[in-house]
């Protein structure tokens, strides 16, 4: 059985390319493009992280990509999958598959996956694979087919023309994790109809072939990254995990108007100590050519990736021949290239600071004037957290150089040093910080380490009557016929209570107290009656003046143990899937109506952008069972989520009750 079919019924793709009659025959050659490459297409699902509030920030995405190897190699955009902590794939076929990251590159925005073929239906059923064309025989006024998911819906396919082959996002406005992408990527700007969701799909021409990957989109156009670029990276990717680019520390930019020269591009500037600057190159220097090939006069800022991709592309450690002019004479330069970091590396959370850090670049450091890169760089903070409420405070931006003594100089040392203090500890440790703000060293204490839970206080059990109540006021005893008359009206006989079970009923107005009236007529004064009752010991019978209509009453009561406020019950912060979730009290069960033997804890907040957030759980749940283990208190719940971690379990299923109904909701976290 092929699970690919290679036929696509032609009303249907007549609707999905939007031509006027849907009825008409399509065009062949649209048609024999689209059999080549839909089979291929798939949709995406990703749950990603990012550094924020002192915390890795967790939410979901989706975006379209190409089956582009036999093996299960898929290529989309990183700004799709780049940042993925769990990803999952639809092929055309409808079947759903779990996908692994292999690579990514932000500045060029592009990744590649990977699906397991041992998951499929059939193993034994070959993939299907979508092919590269070549990009640079485009040309205006082609005609390009876009294939994507849209808004995450299932796999779509729309038709345009090439409208530009050399595209740039405005200013360089086209920012990845610190990288502008427009510094290597020219786009192919097109027409035909794109939306969130078509970015990783491919673009496709006529032979149905990949000629570019749809990326963004800018005023009406949309605009694909060239498949000639993007079969280079994905290549390497595969091959290698990353990508390697050349780095000479020089900024280029198009020719001044005043200057007619004929080829080469302008040095703006040169950075010290970097490989160009040793080489002898200046701002103002015009190159023309890199290791013989003659670099076309840029005049414009399309003409500006053309070159940084000469240059970005030279194999890293190698040396670069640049030919050009100095003050009218000729000049000749030998450059050896050293690897290109990241803009930004991978941030990480420390939880017992209460931030996300990363560590500081080469060049992010002579940018902060540094003469070296030794230290961790505060990406975010958690208000409230152990960094945020040191004195002084570190920041956001700021540099740590030490701990405890111990130098940080990296983002991994950070975290060894940190994992050192806090080791086998029950309670936050505070140590010396040595940081960096704006250029200044600072010394701060923080104290670094696990937040011990509160114990609260053991409150004395106090009578409780079993009922709540309202103020009987002026106009409410003149509207009820007993003017003048001070006292409460019983708006809830509590489930299961003495005052139940000893005849109380809703509405009834009780008058006195053991002979004495209740001194209450103001609605301010609501808690008269309950402060009454606290004064007797736990076990007392009060005799209660009631009016039932027009019947008068005589009703002894047997006080009760008061129930604990929502204050007292026992609760618990789970950090890992980030909800807080504490006890049922009577309120809960009274409020919701549930049966007295009825167990459970109520979810009382969830973190923003975190796992339980993520998988949908929401305050107010009560959640009745984790991975089938019935969570009858928050001491089973500490419990069950202590055997979770240790194990590592993901996904989590929770059983909830929402309102009227229950529902399982699924968590997926990274431990």
């Amino acid at each position: 059985m092929n699970l690919f079919p290679n036929t696509l019924p032609t009303i249907a793709l007549a609707a999905a390319l939007c031509l006027p009659n849907a009825s008409a025959s399509v065009d062949p050659k649209i048609e024999a493009a689209v059999q080549a490459v839909y089979p291929s297409l798939v949709r995406i699902h990703v749950v990603f992280e990012g550094g924020g509030a002192g915390r890795m920030q967790k939410g979901r995405a989706s975006g379209s990509g190409t089956i582009i190897s036999p093996d299960g190699y898929i290529l989309t955009n990183h700004h799709v999958a780049g940042r993925a902590t769990r990803i999952t794939v639809r092929l055309a076929d409808r079947q759903e598959l779990r996908a692994t990251l292999v690579g990514t590159d932000a500045l060029a925005d592009l990744a590649v996956l990977k699906i397991d073929q041992k998951d499929l239906r059939d193993p034994k059923v070959p993939l299907p694979v979508a092919k590269f064309g070549d990009s640079s025989s485009l040309q205006v006024g082609d005609v390009v087919l876009a294939m994507g998911s849209p808004a995450g819906v299932s796999q779509s396919v729309t038709q345009g023309i090439v409208a530009n082959t050399e595209m740039i996002a405005p200013g360089g406005a086209m920012r990845l994790d610190g990288e502008s992408v427009g510094e290597l990527v020219r786009w192919i700007g097109h027409d035909a109809v794109i939306f969130p969701g078509n970015s990783g799909g491919p673009l496709v021409n006529l032979n149905g072939e990949i000629i570019g990957v749809n990326e963004i989109g800018i005023g009406s156009l949309g605009g694909a990254i060239p498949s000639n670029l993007a079969r280079k990276i994905s290549d390497e990717l595969i091959a290698t995990g990353k990508v390697r680019r050349s780095w000479i520390g020089m900024s280029v930019q198009p020719l001044l108007k005043s200057d007619d020269a004929k080829a080469g591009v302008l040095v703006g500037g040169v950075l010290t100590g970097a490989p160009a600057d040793l080489a002898g190159l200046k701002a103002g220097d015009r190159v023309t050519r890199c290791n013989g090939q003659e670099i076309v006069a840029s005049r414009a800022p399309e003409d500006i990736p053309v070159v940084n991709r000469m240059l970005l592309e030279t194999p890293v450690g190698s040396e670069i021949a640049l030919e050009g002019v100095r003050d009218g004479k000729a000049m000749s330069w030998k450059v050896t290239t050293i690897e290109r970091e990241p803009a930004e590396p991978r941030e990480k959370e420390l939880l017992s600071w209460g931030i996300t850090a990363r560590d500081l670049t080469d060049l992010a450091a002579k940018e902060l004037l540094r003469s070296d890169s030794k230290a961790a760089v505060v990406q975010s903070l958690r208000p409230g957290g152990a960094a945020a409420a040191a004195k002084p405070s570190i920041a956001d931006g700021d540099l740590i150089l030490a701990v405890d003594g111990k130098p940080t100089p990296d983002l991994a040392a950070l975290v060894t040093v940190s994992q050192e203090i806090t080791s086998g500890k029950t309670e936050p440790v505070p140590v010396l910080v040595s940081y960096e703000h704006d250029g200044r060293s600072y010394l701060t204490v923080v104290r670094i380490g696990p937040e011990p839970e509160v114990d609260k206080p053991g409150i004395a059990k106090k009578a409780w009557i079993g009922i709540d109540t309202q103020v009987i006021s002026s106009e409410l005893s003149d509207a009820l016929g007993i003017a003048e008359s001070k006292g409460v009206r019983i708006t809830r006989v509590h489930p299961g209570t003495l005052a139940g079970k000893s005849g109380l009923q809703i509405g009834d107005l009780l008058l006195k107290l053991d002979g004495t009236v209740i001194p209450a007529s103001r609605p301010e004064e609501a808690d008269v009656f309950e402060t009454l009752i606290r004064q007797y010991r736990i076990g007392t019978e009060v005799l209660l003046s009631v009016r039932r209509g027009k019947e008068d009453l005589q009703v002894k009561v047997p006080l009760e143990t008061g129930h604990e406020g929502t204050a007292d019950l026992a609760s618990h912060e789970c950090k890992t899937l980030e909800f807080n979730a504490r006890d049922l009290g009577q309120e809960d069960r009274v409020a919701r109506k549930l049966p007295g033997d009825f167990k459970g804890v109520l979810v009382t907040a969830i973190t923003p952008a975190g796992w339980a957030a993520l998988g949908g759980l929401a305050a107010g749940d009560i959640l009745l069972s984790m991975d089938g283990t019935a969570v009858e208190s928050v001491e089973i719940l500490k419990s069950v989520l202590a055997d979770l971690e240790k194990n590592a379990r993901s996904p989590i299923v929770l059983f909830v009750r929402r309102g009227i109904s229950s529902r399982y909701i699924e968590l997926e976290p990274t431990w």
